[in-house]
């Protein structure tokens, strides 16, 4: 089985049935696997072979959906990258997976050129699609389930993005484990409200795929709309939803979710992605005792490793909620444990490696530190080393910095994060450059043309140097502290 063939035999068994929703068009079953069809054509055409790699620098949209389709069709891995990406950051993903061929919204084609550098040469998806006639199709690829889908790229500790490589074999044990878990079925509408590139949406799209259900894409206008969210669930009828605990705590604080009765046809609500306060998740489960909610945890790397269940019993909970036991047929063990450590991941959904690094071989070590409760289930403690979570966005301050300190009024730069959930901010605490002042209006403009919107600096502070630890490097302990207690001007 591979990530294709779910589509091509929901389409057989209800060619009629809506597919996927978004705000530029609708398409049923039929409609997909006919695009899908057409875009592998085209793709061919184009030279693209068995194994190349095709970048989607896009937003969300059925079209956007159905190229991914066309590309496994050809036997493409596809490469997902938000269009909120500036130009640079996207020529450095190209240039990285050896791209053959870039595809993006007609609203960022003109704009390939901009940001210091190119990206290969960019083809709109409607010019694509217009290469191939309605009817065409491209002769079937047979393609190594084994082999990989798509490269989802992270923020890199050394400054550059890196992609995590994964087969079909890796997605279908966690899609094919959390479409049991949660029982969804074919009259099921399940919301896309992560981006493309980030691994929730492999959730949303194809266990409605597996079950041939409706994915209902949100708009990226409206990912951040508190009130237009919640009614989203509500005018869609969204029977299962998933979001990052951020999300869900802004439509709870400023989108009236708690005021009104739990939306009817909702029957699941997961979250992932960062921690959920306690108390925030509490106030959820009362408002919606007849829904199903999940707490799933897993880097990109291994997708979702754990789960729990909140129940009634978590009401009366004061410490933190677990992120649970092993998912998707893997086994996570605490190294060195038995109790605490390092959150160690072995089994199918662990990725195949990064792009053009070795493969991975064994077990996955997530960098997350956990402990292990009297009831069996895991507690999430926090990292090991400097990565952190903006919104559920994964990032490393490495890349932040690498672009910060390559302004010409900066010396040297450390980049923080403060605060937690919908208050996290990040902090650059830079040194200026002789004769130079630093401003955060300037310095985010430069950071926008090589990094994306969720990567901006929040808060600027300079100071006359960076503080070091015994072995030289910078003291990052003292600067959060100093962040954190508004010490910094």
């Amino acid at each position: 089985m591979r990530l294709q063939d779910l589509v091509v035999e929901a389409a057989r068994r209800t060619p009629g049935a809506l597919a996927v929703a978004s705000q530029e068009q609708d398409l049923t079953y039929r409609e997909l696997d006919a695009l899908a069809d057409r875009f592998a054509a085209a793709l061919r055409a184009r030279g693209v072979r068995p194994g190349d790699r095709v970048v989607l620098w896009s937003g969300k949209s059925a079209l956007a959906v159905a190229l991914m389709q066309g590309a496994l069709r050809a036997g493409a891995v596809y490469v997902p990258v938000n269009a909120t990406n500036p130009p640079a950051r996207v020529a450095r993903i190209a240039a990285d997976c050896r791209a053959a061929l870039v595809t993006a919204d007609e609203a960022v084609t003109e704009g390939a050129g901009t940001g210091g550098a190119d990206p290969p040469p960019a083809v709109a998806l409607a010019d694509l699609l217009a290469e191939a006639p309605a009817g065409t199709a491209a002769p079937p690829v047979r393609t190594d389930p084994d082999g990989p889908a798509y490269v989802l790229y992270t923020s890199g500790s050394t400054g550059t993005p890196k992609g995590v490589s994964l087969s079909h074999r890796n997605a279908l044990a966690f899609v094919e484990w959390a479409a049991r878990e949660l029982d969804v079925g074919p009259h099921d509408r399940l919301s896309n409200h992560a981006p493309f590139n980030f691994d929730l949406s492999v959730f949303d799209l194809y266990a409605a795929f597996r079950a041939g259900a409706s994915v209902h894409l949100v708009p990226p206008e409206t990912a951040y709309a508190p009130k237009q969210l919640a009614e989203f669930i509500r005018e869609q009828r969204i029977s299962v939803w998933y979001s990052v605990p951020s999300v869900l705590a802004l439509m709870m604080r400023e989108g009236g979710l708690l005021g009104e009765p739990q939306p009817p046809h909702l029957r699941a609500c997961v979250f992932a992605g960062e921690p959920f306060a306690i108390g925030q998740v509490q106030d959820l489960r009362r408002a919606w005792p007849s829904a199903r909610m999940f707490n799933w945890y897993g880097p990109t790397e291994t997708n979702v490793c754990t789960s729990y269940e909140v129940t009634a019993a978590d009401l009366s909970r004061t410490g933190p909620l677990p992120i649970g036991t092993a998912s998707s047929g893997d086994t996570v063990t605490l190294d060195p444990g038995p109790d605490e450590g390092e959150i160690v991941v072995t089994g199918p959904s662990v990725m195949l490696g990064y792009w053009g690094r070795p493969a991975h071989r064994g077990a996955y070590r997530t960098g997350d530190t956990g402990r292990l409760t009297s009831g069996g289930n895991v507690e999430y403690v926090g990292r090991i080393d400097h990565m952190c979570k903006i919104h559920g966005n994964r990032v490393e301050p490495g890349e932040i910095e690498a672009v910060v300190a390559a302004h010409p009024a900066v010396s040297g730069a450390c980049v923080l994060v403060a605060g937690s959930g919908l208050e996290a901010r990040l902090h650059a605490v830079v040194v200026a450059a002789p004769g130079a002042r630093p401003r955060l209006l300037d310095l985010k403009l430069f950071c926008s043309e090589r990094l994306p919107t969720y990567m901006l600096p929040d808060v600027l502070h300079v100071v006359d140097a960076l503080p070091l630890t015994a072995n030289g490097k910078t003291n990052r302990s003292a600067l959060a502290a100093a962040v954190e207690g508004g010490e910094l001007r």
